[in-house]
């Protein structure tokens, strides 16, 4: 375990090495903490793709130094996790973004059962759920399955399963499903060129800042296979808007107004269903959590932990 302080002000937070939780199933889920495990558990969902080092360390120690012991991972299939079988092919995922009948390597639900089985791994009985996008998805399906285990719920540029809102802009569709050179320089031209396209105009990073992240990305481990398995829990999701409107959770809402990824109506859509669940939309925020906003999001994030009591 180490410590250190953060030049923004933060005090002194205790950061783990990264470590691996070996679960029921067979997956291995690397993890890393931040805080005092003594302070209420806080867990991060990344989303599509995603290794959890794209919850920014800065972002978990604001956090922790709110007063959470704050947790991040890396889903199946991404970063240093467990790599998952199921061939998928891009026609399978086309003929699942059309709505065919497809059988997908696992489901959300499987993804939300990994999240369960690594508080268990930790002795957490229940914990404050925060998801970004894909990872938004997995905490509302944690939060409708065993709704005891999640105290407060944040859903960050993510949608309901509903296909008539949170839709992704057509233009993307071909840099998306562009087959990339397996190359460490192949990868971050083709993430360069991505995140160009979705994230925030509002607060763009420089070109530096994406190269070092997507550097970054492909040395924890990348897999496209991984992505093309993750895509298909995500379009053969069920609808939860239903199943959200049973929750008595205090629910976060956060969409960015210049979201192309997943259009702003998946965030009304899923605070419309939450009783009592907050809205926030950011203007100029795209599908990314910009450096800029780290204060506002923690300080949002901590006030609706704050409400669980």
């Amino acid at each position: 375990m180490s410590s250190r302080t953060e030049p923004e002000g933060l005090s002194d937070v205790t950061i783990s090495a990264e470590l691996v939780a070996p679960l029921p199933t067979g997956v291995e889920i690397c993890y890393q903490t931040f805080g005092d495990p003594d302070d209420e558990p806080m867990l991060l969902v990344m989303g599509l793709g995603g290794p959890m080092t794209w919850w920014d360390a800065q972002l978990c120690e604001m956090l922790a130094a709110r007063g959470y012991y704050v947790i991040r991972y890396d889903n199946r299939d991404t970063g240093r996790s467990t790599r998952s079988e199921g061939h998928v092919t891009r026609s399978a995922v086309l003929r699942a973004f059309l709505g065919l009948p497809v059988r997908p390597p696992y489901s959300l639900g499987d993804l939300a059962d990994d999240a369960f089985a690594l508080l268990d791994h930790l002795g957490i009985e229940s914990a404050h759920v925060a998801g970004v996008s894909m990872g938004g998805m997995i905490a509302q399906t944690m939060a409708i399955a065993a709704p005891e285990r999640v105290r407060s719920l944040v859903s960050i540029m993510s949608s309901t399963g509903r296909r008539s809102v949170g839709w992704q802009h057509p233009s993307l569709a071909p840099t998306l499903l562009a087959q990339r050179g397996p190359s460490r320089d192949a990868y971050v031209a083709g993430a360069l060129k991505v995140w160009r396209l979705i994230g925030s105009p509002g607060y763009a990073p420089t070109d530096e800042e994406l190269r070092s992240r997507a550097g970054d990305t492909y040395d924890r481990g990348v897999s496209p296979e991984g992505v093309l398995r993750q895509m298909m829990a995500v379009l053969t999701q069920t609808d939860r808007t239903a199943r959200l409107r049973s929750l008595h959770v205090p629910t976060l809402v956060v969409h960015g107004l210049a979201d192309k990824m997943v259009h702003v109506s998946g965030g009304r859509a899923t605070a419309a269903a939450i009783p009592g669940a907050e809205l926030v939309l950011v203007d100029g925020m795209g599908h990314d959590l910009p450096h800029a906003l780290f204060e506002s999001f923690a300080n949002a994030i901590a006030r609706t932990a704050r409400r669980a009591g």
